[in-house]
């Protein structure tokens, strides 16, 4: 069965720059004083309208981000934040993103401030080896997040999370993807005791689906959509220790209308796209039809090569972003 990805002609993102005060005007610090690969490309966007830089003399309130004690007391000490925002059509991407982002850490740099992804809901560091923004397009350098759950009447007792036999009460959902006109992607079901398996394979999965979507967009400009299988094979060079090939079922689930399906606080999500509107907000990652065995089951069968770093692909993307890693 095909999954049809609407592409739309535009797209948003945004980086914020929480500062206590800012003592520069942001129209003329950007783009003159982007260092490095991507001054050229945001002295280009801005000039086009592309990549917008707003200053707003108040503080900025977070929603639903998953910052540390210390990145919330300095977020408690702004007064100001400024707006750094991209709108471009999906065949620049990711060049596009990039430039805005490292627009963002240069003024972050400049005054001292605290740079957040509110779509992630992560703050980006801006100090050390990740000073400036990679030349190198990688999907783990903070363009990605999880947002990891565990329902509150799990069927394993908290004193035994390892009988996965029994548990199904993890749910971990990427955040990030659709900045690059893809829907998110979940793992729901599985055991507790399978946290860091479930998000190394939602991590595989969404370097293959983001690899292959880039390289889509940017050879079909005019594109108006996109059709994706809903059997996706993982093969042995999308694993980073090569691994056996296996395959992922894509099920299209909507991620804003959910129902409880059982006790507890965390909303189970409903299967099919958003009523109406014709997008599909969430996928779920699950085993092919024909595995017989549970989903921890599945889940165990597709790590055994474990999982370190993925190494560069080529997604034939435009400088400065030839490649792609998660």
């Amino acid at each position: 069965m095909k999954i049809v990805l609407p592409l739309p002609l535009m797209l948003t993102s945004l980086f914020i720059v929480a500062m206590e005060q800012l003592t520069f005007d942001v129209e003329s610090f950007v783009p003159w004083r982007i260092g490095g690969p991507f001054r050229r490309a945001a002295i280009s966007a801005a000039g086009s309208g592309t990549l917008t830089v707003t200053h707003h003399p108040t503080p900025w309130k977070p929603r639903g981000t998953d910052f540390t004690a210390e990145e919330r007391r300095r977020l408690r000490r702004t007064r100001q934040h400024v707006v750094v925002s991209t709108t471009a059509p999906p065949h620049q991407l990711p060049a596009n993103v990039q430039a805005a982002r490292a627009a963002a850490r240069a003024l972050a740099r400049q005054c001292d401030g605290l740079l957040i992804d509110p779509l992630t809901g992560s703050t980006i560091l801006t100090c050390g080896r990740c000073a400036g923004e990679p030349t190198d397009f990688r999907l783990n350098d903070d363009w990605l997040a999880w947002d990891v759950q565990v329902h509150d009447a799990a069927t394993c007792p908290p004193w035994d999370p390892a009988d996965t036999g029994v548990c199904d009460c993890l749910r971990v959902t990427s955040r990030g993807l659709r900045r690059f006109a893809l829907p998110e992607i979940t793992l729901d079901g599985a055991a507790c005791a399978h946290n860091l398996c479930a998000t190394n394979l939602l991590r595989t999965v969404a370097h293959r689906l983001t690899a292959d979507h880039l390289a889509y967009v940017t050879t079909h400009p005019e594109a108006t959509e996109r059709k994706i299988d809903d059997f996706l094979q993982i093969q042995p060079s999308d694993q980073p220790d090569g691994g056996l090939p296996f395959g992922v079922q894509l099920t299209p689930y909507d991620a804003d209308l959910g129902e409880l399906g059982r006790t507890g606080s965390i909303r189970r999500l409903k299967v099919g796209p958003a009523p109406g509107t014709g997008q599909i907000t969430c996928l779920k990652v699950g085993p092919p039809s024909g595995f017989t065995g549970s989903l921890n089951d599945w889940l165990c069968t597709t790590q055994e090569a474990g999982h370190a770093p993925l190494t560069l692909i080529d997604c034939q993307t435009p400088d400065p972003a030839p490649a792609l890693a998660a």
